[in-house]
């Protein structure tokens, strides 16, 4: 069994020494580290040159991170992948705890595990992710065991952070990769195949460090919201009748995702666009909450305002 480490790196190359330094101090050594440098211009390619030409680094046009850990499966030498970005960091016996759990279970194809968000100076600002979002007993009971029912897991609440995951590189081939023209919850997509097909375990343990800066910090946007209707549209095609075996209805996985973005239009006065994916909305399964807010969306500005006031009037009371 080999491990190659990959690492995308756009624009990070403060952080790109911490980064391949927590791969090099692993307990259990990876085989090789691969980074690929996304057409950053920053000095990505002297940093790496000062750290040893035991690294191999491929350049490319910027293409986005998808594009890249593709390019860096695609050089790899191992049959199992473990992925980092290039501003985060391993904790130092992340491989050797995925490897104990691969040992005690040797049917899983992917193995990821909690994580832990710093700062810009290493300060620690989140202890445990799946602690923050209710996860933690879950998966401590589990200790390293298949998650059950995990796909329904996975799009009820997508638990993988990718510089957690070590996966077997002939399950990202059999999954058909990471999708590059998704930007936001292409991970989920990869995951979610995956885990229709093998079991899939997460580990309580803290595996990586988060470094949480301006340059990737995440809200709700329409590009993000756009992005999950696609997501949960291509799983609902894909896999369907997994999702349907474990209790999802697909038609409901993407209605319910067309329904918040065109809450999320709505909110933000775009109304031929709210209108547009509530119907949508409602296409794949009829539900009150988008047929209300269809209506609603066509009001003037005025009208809806008074509604809310109405609405905030009845509550206070």
């Amino acid at each position: 069994m080999k491990i190659s480490a990959v690492i995308p790196a756009y624009n990070n190359a403060a952080f790109l020494r911490d980064a391949i330094a927590s791969v090099r101090n692993q307990s259990h050594q990876v085989d090789e580290i691969i980074v690929v440098d996304d057409g950053s211009v920053d000095n990505t390619e002297t940093v790496i040159a000062d750290l040893g030409s035991d690294i191999v680094y491929h350049r490319q046009d910027n293409q986005g991170p998808s594009a890249a850990r593709n390019q860096g499966i695609s050089l790899a030498n191992g049959d199992w992948i473990a992925f980092l970005d290039a501003d985060d960091q391993w904790t130092p016996d992340k491989i050797a705890k995925q490897l104990q759990a691969l040992q005690t279970h040797p049917a899983l194809r992917l193995i990821a595990g909690d994580m832990a968000e710093i700062d810009t100076d290493n300060r620690l600002l989140t202890a445990s992710v799946l602690d923050k979002h209710g996860l933690s007993e879950k998966f401590s009971q589990l200790a390293g065991a298949p998650v059950p029912n995990a796909l329904a897991a996975l799009v009820a609440k997508n638990f993988i952070p990718t510089g957690t995951v070590l996966v077997s590189k002939a399950a990202l081939y059999e999954a058909g990769l990471f999708n590059p023209t998704i930007r936001f919850g292409e991970d989920l997509e990869l995951w979610a195949k995956i885990a229709a097909k093998h079991p899939i375990s997460c580990l309580p343990d803290t595996l990586m460090l988060r470094r949480q800066h301006g340059n990737n910090a995440t809200q709700a946007s329409e590009r993000m919201l756009v992005d999950l209707t696609r997501v949960m549209d291509s799983l609902a095609r894909q896999i369907g009748p997994e999702l349907r075996a474990q209790g999802v209805s697909p038609d409901d996985l993407v209605s319910r995702t067309f329904w918040t973005l065109g809450y999320w239009y709505f909110n933000n006065g775009a109304r031929t666009d709210a209108r547009s994916a509530f119907r949508s909305s409602l296409t794949r399964k009829a539900n009150a909450p988008a047929l209300l807010y269809l209506i609603a969306s066509q009001l003037t500005p005025g009208a809806i305002a008074a509604v809310r006031a109405v609405k905030q009037r009845l509550i206070g009371h």
